[in-house]
């Protein structure tokens, strides 16, 4: 006789599937418009799931934060990589200056995330710490070109991200667009000797009309 396989245990597996997603994107929503304070039981309602759906999925705070930047923490870890490949170690530190601003302007909890020493979460830590030695073996290379000013260290780099937490638009493509701009700003302040470059197009912050100060 035939043995038909009882479909219910897929139908589990399923709607476990469905409610880790779920979750994960209400906590990177949050996560990025709130911070990382955000309650898991506030994950949990926006999610649509019980408190004990979310414990089960993730028994831990900091497991749902690791979860939820592990696509952020590979793309930064891809960026850094792709910049020190670059044989020309300026050009690769001013990518990774661009793309890393664009990425962390993308998600303000990323960067709460990568900047604080936000306790337990050992794969932000970890990225973090890949980052900070890569980026100073780049600028290391970079000053020995010439092209990097001498005294530029790393905690600049850390000011820079400080600062570009802080940038507010009314949208996400605001913000990348100003992130964008900003990063040129300080590329040429970084520049041993400042070429100055067409920065790139400004972005609208506020919704006070724009003055043109070049006139």
């Amino acid at each position: 006789m035939r043995v038909v396989a009882d479909p219910f245990p897929h139908t589990l597996r399923s709607d476990a599937r469905d409610n880790r997603e779920r979750i994960l994107d209400a906590a990177r929503a949050l996560f990025s418009a709130d911070g990382l304070d955000v309650p898991m039981r506030e994950v949990a309602r926006r999610a649509g799931v019980g408190p004990a759906t979310l414990y089960r999925r993730f028994p831990t705070k900091q497991m749902l934060v690791a979860e939820a930047f592990a696509d952020q923490l590979h793309e930064c870890r891809a960026i850094v990589d792709e910049g020190c490949a670059d044989p020309d170690p300026w050009r690769g530190l001013c990518l990774v200056i661009e793309r890393i601003c664009e990425l962390h302007a993308r998600d303000r909890g990323f960067t709460q995330a990568f900047l604080s020493t936000y306790p337990g979460v050992k794969d932000v830590a970890a990225g973090r710490e890949y980052t900070v030695k890569a980026v100073a073996e780049l600028a290391r290379r970079a000053k020995e070109a010439g092209r990097l000013r001498s005294d530029f260290v790393l905690d600049d780099l850390i000011l820079v991200l400080m600062a570009n937490k802080g940038i507010h638009a009314t949208s996400t493509v605001g913000q990348v667009k100003a992130s964008r701009r900003f990063a040129g700003l300080v590329i040429q302040a970084f520049e041993a000797c400042p070429r100055h470059a067409p920065l790139p197009p400004p972005a609208r912050l506020t919704s006070a009309p724009a003055h043109d100060l070049s006139r």
